[in-house]
């Protein structure tokens, strides 16, 4: 049996190899939803990524027989591991074929690093942030993925529940929610009833709402809010927000975007849902992840011109103190209509945590059904 070799990633060639190497192993991969390779090169080059002010990182692949055979990144996110009191280094962007002895070797790089750096377990898969994909998918391999997430094959579980040491340390499903033909009463009503009520108001943004009027990062400082009680969260830095609005706002279908504001309390932002087309289609015909020569054609045709049937739900977000109030009816009660105009027949959630059933409890007026299952591993060393 030959033995499995592996290299640090030290040179922009070897970045490249890392990227490619998704592609290689999703090759016509149905359900694949492969990133673009520049969007891929721009979160793991060091002087690009913002998060690099306080996470550090390496980058290993796996050669057995002078083939390249597996990929993996070691963080240590220094704000997470603070506020959760943890020294956890993580493990992401794992990639490998189906042999045991290659997904061992990958995680043995990672635990050396972290251990080198003072941690003291391995968790995984999660990216730099909670703008990364996380969790090994589980259950749900016949199901399209989403731009935002991990598919990987049903194999990667098997071989992870494997290794000595590793037990689950987080569970995460997806829903998918069929678009109705009308919006569900109890949403209607109970948005009726709070916008008369708490004086909550929608706001659709324009252009210059969002890169000259702040609303960027009004919509970041709202999910920071949100999010950062949950699983590993760390929160987004400034110099993140003004990337992420750089990186996603320019080609966002603001009509699928709806904030809530307070007019009592000065047009405060108080909620939020992001949605896009789905891109797994068009992103599967990008050669490689690239754009050119006619990639960037299949793209568009779905964030512009909506040519798909399916809505991504990528990030929904309501203040603690407003969500006793109804705002999530009062979100869906104006995307639905829009979700319905272009022709979308569901929606795909983003991964919610298997325990937060507050989050779950807003789909109980919709044909909703989990169909995708996820986790994240945990080794104490």
């Amino acid at each position: 049996m030959s033995a499995v070799i592996i290299k640090k990633v030290s040179t922009k060639s070897d970045l490249k190899a890392f990227i490619d190497l998704h592609y290689d192993l999703y090759e016509g991969n149905e359900y694949d939803a492969p990133n673009l390779f520049s969007d891929e090169m721009n979160t793991l080059s060091k002087d690009k990524n913002a998060a690099f002010d306080f996470c550090e990182a390496e980058y290993f692949l796996a050669y057995k027989n002078d083939k390249l055979v597996g990929r993996v990144a070691a963080i240590i996110n220094h704000r997470a591991n603070k506020k959760w009191d943890r020294k956890s280094v993580r493990f992401g962007w794992i990639d490998f074929i189906n042999d045991r002895e290659v997904l061992e070797a990958l995680l043995n790089a990672v635990e050396e690093y972290g251990r080198s750096k003072g941690m003291r377990s391995i968790v995984g898969p999660l990216g730099f942030t909670d703008m990364d994909p996380e969790g090994m998918l589980t259950t749900g391999f016949d199901q399209l993925g989403t731009m935002p997430t991990i598919y990987n094959y049903e194999y990667y579980p098997q071989l992870m529940e494997s290794l000595e040491g590793y037990e689950v340390d987080n569970h995460y499903v997806e829903y998918k929610l069929m678009v109705p033909d009308e919006v569900p009463e109890k949403f209607a009503k109970i948005a009726d009833m709070i916008q008369k009520r708490y004086q909550l108001k929608i706001k659709k943004l324009t252009r210059e709402d969002v890169f000259e009027r702040g609303y960027g990062r009004k919509i970041f400082d709202v999910i920071n809010k949100t999010y950062g009680h949950l699983y590993g969260y760390s929160d987004l830095t400034e110099r993140q927000m003004d990337q992420y609005v750089k990186q996603y706002f320019p080609m966002a279908d603001l009509d699928l975007i709806t904030l809530i504001e307070d007019e009592a309390a000065d047009n405060k932002l108080v909620g939020l849902g992001i949605s896009i087309p789905s891109l797994t289609r068009a992103l599967q015909k990008c050669r490689r992840g690239r754009l050119t020569p006619f990639g960037w054609w299949h793209v568009l045709r779905a964030l512009k011109f909506h040519k798909t049937k399916v809505v991504d739900l990528l990030l929904i977000g309501v203040l603690p103190e407003y969500r006793m109030k109804g705002v999530n009816s009062l979100l869906f009660a104006d995307l639905i209509p829009r979700y319905q105009k272009y022709g979308f027949e569901w929606g795909e959630t983003q991964v919610e945590m298997e325990t937060n059933s507050k989050v779950q409890s807003q789909w109980e007026w919709l044909d909703a059904c989990i169909h995708k299952r996820r986790k994240c591993y945990i080794k104490t060393f």
